[in-house]
């Protein structure tokens, strides 16, 4: 009888035991959140000027503020520029540098450049990631003719870059998600 209770007890104690075990391997996995991003400012640097194109929406996309595009000048005809971005969050009291984050994880976003057909303009990366695929914090820029149009710049979050025509920037089978897209008015003359 004594072995019979001593039975029972452990099997008592090892049902508890294993009923009351941690379910930490089925927790689910800490989400990365994306970052806020209220400012993309791109800078584009000739040897005989510097145009900046700005966009602000400092309380986020979802406020009743309207955001802020403004471009600092036109573009030379026939003119090559080294461009970069930087994207900031400034609903912090100190601005923070998104770019940072973006480049650290370079496999997980790619900038893709668009201009619209009446814009003569040709855009080619300047960065890549650790496997050789474009990144695109870093552009090369050259202009054509006179021109004028927009030039949109469309940050995505883990694109597929083996797609077809994505690591040339074709965004079309890029798939990910848009960070941040802005549609800046520009002229070149």
């Amino acid at each position: 009888m004594k072995n019979y209770f001593k039975l029972v007890s452990i099997t008592l104690f090892t049902l508890l035991f294993v009923a009351c075990s941690s379910d930490d391997d089925d927790a689910p996995a800490p989400v990365n959140e994306e970052e806020v991003i209220t400012t993309m400012i791109v800078t584009l640097n000739s040897p005989d000027q510097v145009v900046t194109l700005e966009y602000r929406d400092l309380d986020g996309t979802d406020g009743p503020l309207s955001a802020e595009i403004t471009v600092s000048g036109a573009l030379t005809a026939g003119a090559t520029y080294t461009g970069s971005i930087r994207l900031l969050n400034e609903t912090e009291d100190q601005a923070e540098n998104i770019t940072e984050e973006v480049e650290e994880e370079d496999d997980e976003h790619q900038f893709f450049y668009a201009a619209s057909p009446d814009l003569n303009v040709l855009v080619e990366y300047g960065n890549f990631d650790g496997n050789g695929n474009p990144l695109g914090t870093m552009f090369m820029l050259t202009t054509g003719t006179a021109s004028s149009g927009a030039l949109t710049f469309t940050l995505r979050h883990e694109p597929d870059k083996s797609g077809a025509g994505v690591s040339e920037g074709d965004i079309t089978n890029a798939g990910g998600e848009t960070d941040i897209e802005v549609s800046f008015e520009v002229e070149v003359q």
